[in-house]
Protein backbone atom coordinates (compact mmCIF):
# COMPACT_ATOMS: atom_id res chain seq x y z
CA UNK A 1 0.00 0.00 0.00
CA UNK A 2 1.35 3.43 -0.93
CA UNK A 3 0.99 6.26 1.59
CA UNK A 4 0.58 9.91 0.69
CA UNK A 5 4.22 10.54 1.63
CA UNK A 6 5.53 8.01 -0.85
CA UNK A 7 5.67 8.99 -4.51
CA UNK A 8 3.99 6.49 -6.82
CA UNK A 9 6.39 3.90 -8.17
CA UNK A 10 6.89 3.98 -11.92
CA UNK A 11 8.11 0.70 -13.33
CA UNK A 12 9.25 -0.12 -16.87
CA UNK A 13 10.72 -3.26 -18.40
CA UNK A 14 14.24 -3.13 -19.73
CA UNK A 15 12.87 -3.81 -23.22
CA UNK A 16 11.01 -0.47 -23.01
CA UNK A 17 14.39 1.29 -23.02
CA UNK A 18 15.14 0.00 -26.50
CA UNK A 19 11.61 0.11 -27.90
CA UNK A 20 10.36 3.35 -26.32
CA UNK A 21 13.51 5.06 -25.03
CA UNK A 22 12.30 8.65 -25.60
CA UNK A 23 9.15 7.94 -23.61
CA UNK A 24 11.06 6.30 -20.73
CA UNK A 25 13.63 9.11 -20.64
CA UNK A 26 10.89 11.75 -20.59
CA UNK A 27 9.25 9.93 -17.70
CA UNK A 28 12.58 9.73 -15.82
CA UNK A 29 13.03 13.48 -16.13
CA UNK A 30 9.91 13.93 -14.00
CA UNK A 31 10.44 11.16 -11.44
CA UNK A 32 12.63 8.10 -10.88
CA UNK A 33 11.69 5.05 -12.94
CA UNK A 34 12.44 1.49 -11.86
CA UNK A 35 13.65 -0.60 -14.77
CA UNK A 36 13.06 -4.30 -14.21
CA UNK A 37 15.30 -6.92 -15.79
CA UNK A 38 14.82 -10.65 -16.20
CA UNK A 39 18.51 -11.41 -15.86
CA UNK A 40 19.45 -9.15 -12.95
CA UNK A 41 18.55 -6.71 -10.24
CA UNK A 42 16.20 -3.83 -11.09
CA UNK A 43 17.79 -0.45 -11.81
CA UNK A 44 16.54 3.06 -11.18
CA UNK A 45 16.70 5.71 -13.89
CA UNK A 46 16.47 9.34 -12.72
CA UNK A 47 17.58 12.82 -13.71
CA UNK A 48 20.89 14.22 -12.51
CA UNK A 49 18.88 16.91 -10.69
CA UNK A 50 17.04 14.22 -8.71
CA UNK A 51 20.26 12.35 -7.91
CA UNK A 52 21.95 15.60 -6.78
CA UNK A 53 18.98 16.52 -4.58
CA UNK A 54 19.05 13.10 -2.92
CA UNK A 55 22.80 13.37 -2.34
CA UNK A 56 22.38 16.85 -0.83
CA UNK A 57 19.62 15.60 1.45
CA UNK A 58 21.86 12.77 2.65
CA UNK A 59 24.60 15.31 3.34
CA UNK A 60 22.18 17.41 5.39
CA UNK A 61 21.07 14.27 7.23
CA UNK A 62 24.67 13.38 8.03
CA UNK A 63 25.29 16.85 9.41
CA UNK A 64 22.14 16.80 11.55
CA UNK A 65 22.94 13.36 12.93
CA UNK A 66 26.46 14.53 13.79
CA UNK A 67 25.25 17.61 15.66
CA UNK A 68 22.79 15.57 17.70
CA UNK A 69 25.65 13.46 19.02
CA UNK A 70 27.56 16.43 20.45
CA UNK A 71 27.02 17.94 23.90
CA UNK A 72 27.00 21.70 23.22
CA UNK A 73 23.79 23.69 22.70
CA UNK A 74 22.12 22.94 19.36
CA UNK A 75 22.71 26.38 17.87
CA UNK A 76 26.46 26.20 18.53
CA UNK A 77 26.65 22.69 17.12
CA UNK A 78 24.82 23.72 13.97
CA UNK A 79 26.99 26.83 13.52
CA UNK A 80 30.13 24.71 13.87
CA UNK A 81 28.96 22.68 10.84
CA UNK A 82 27.53 25.68 8.96
CA UNK A 83 29.93 28.55 9.80
CA UNK A 84 27.89 31.03 7.75
CA UNK A 85 25.40 30.95 10.64
CA UNK A 86 27.81 33.16 12.63
CA UNK A 87 26.75 36.07 10.39
CA UNK A 88 23.27 35.80 11.91
CA UNK A 89 22.39 37.29 15.30
CA UNK A 90 21.77 34.87 18.19
CA UNK A 91 17.99 34.89 17.78
CA UNK A 92 18.23 34.22 14.03
CA UNK A 93 20.78 31.42 14.58
CA UNK A 94 18.30 29.76 16.93
CA UNK A 95 15.47 30.15 14.40
CA UNK A 96 17.72 28.91 11.59
CA UNK A 97 18.65 25.76 13.53
CA UNK A 98 14.98 25.00 14.27
CA UNK A 99 13.95 25.73 10.67
CA UNK A 100 16.65 23.46 9.23
CA UNK A 101 15.69 20.56 11.48
CA UNK A 102 11.98 21.00 10.75
CA UNK A 103 12.58 21.21 7.00
CA UNK A 104 14.83 18.15 7.10
CA UNK A 105 12.19 16.17 8.98
CA UNK A 106 9.59 17.20 6.41
CA UNK A 107 11.95 16.23 3.56
CA UNK A 108 12.68 12.82 5.04
CA UNK A 109 9.06 12.02 5.80
CA UNK A 110 7.71 13.17 2.41
CA UNK A 111 10.69 12.12 0.28
CA UNK A 112 10.92 15.68 -1.03
CA UNK A 113 14.59 16.75 -0.77
CA UNK A 114 13.86 20.27 -2.03
CA UNK A 115 12.21 21.24 1.29
CA UNK A 116 15.44 20.96 3.29
CA UNK A 117 17.68 22.15 0.45
CA UNK A 118 15.58 25.27 -0.11
CA UNK A 119 15.50 26.12 3.59
CA UNK A 120 19.27 25.63 3.92
CA UNK A 121 19.93 27.75 0.82
CA UNK A 122 17.55 30.47 2.00
CA UNK A 123 19.23 30.81 5.39
CA UNK A 124 22.74 30.65 3.87
CA UNK A 125 21.84 33.40 1.38
CA UNK A 126 20.36 35.49 4.20
CA UNK A 127 23.55 35.12 6.23
CA UNK A 128 25.63 36.02 3.16
CA UNK A 129 23.54 39.15 2.58
CA UNK A 130 23.88 40.19 6.23
CA UNK A 131 27.64 39.60 6.11
CA UNK A 132 27.81 41.81 3.00
CA UNK A 133 26.12 44.61 4.94
CA UNK A 134 22.72 44.31 3.37
CA UNK A 135 19.94 44.84 5.85
CA UNK A 136 21.97 47.13 8.10
CA UNK A 137 20.08 50.17 6.78
CA UNK A 138 16.55 50.82 8.00
CA UNK A 139 13.87 49.59 5.64
CA UNK A 140 11.63 52.19 4.07
CA UNK A 141 8.19 50.63 3.74
CA UNK A 142 5.82 51.81 1.08
CA UNK A 143 2.44 53.03 2.24
CA UNK A 144 -0.07 50.22 1.68
CA UNK A 145 -2.93 52.68 1.16
CA UNK A 146 -1.34 54.17 -1.92
CA UNK A 147 -1.75 52.18 -5.11
CA UNK A 148 -0.61 54.98 -7.39
CA UNK A 149 3.02 55.27 -8.41
CA UNK A 150 4.19 58.64 -9.66
CA UNK A 151 7.23 58.67 -11.89
CA UNK A 152 8.56 62.03 -12.99
CA UNK A 153 10.67 62.23 -16.10
CA UNK A 154 12.74 65.33 -16.91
Amino acid sequence: MTTAAEPPTRTRRSSDLSKHSAEVFAEAENHPVTVTRRDGESLVLMSQREADARAELLSIAGTLITVTLEDDPLTGRMASRYPWMYALNAQDREQCARDLIDAARASFSTQQPHLAITKLTSWRETATAIAAGLGSQPVEWLDEDTDDVVVEHP
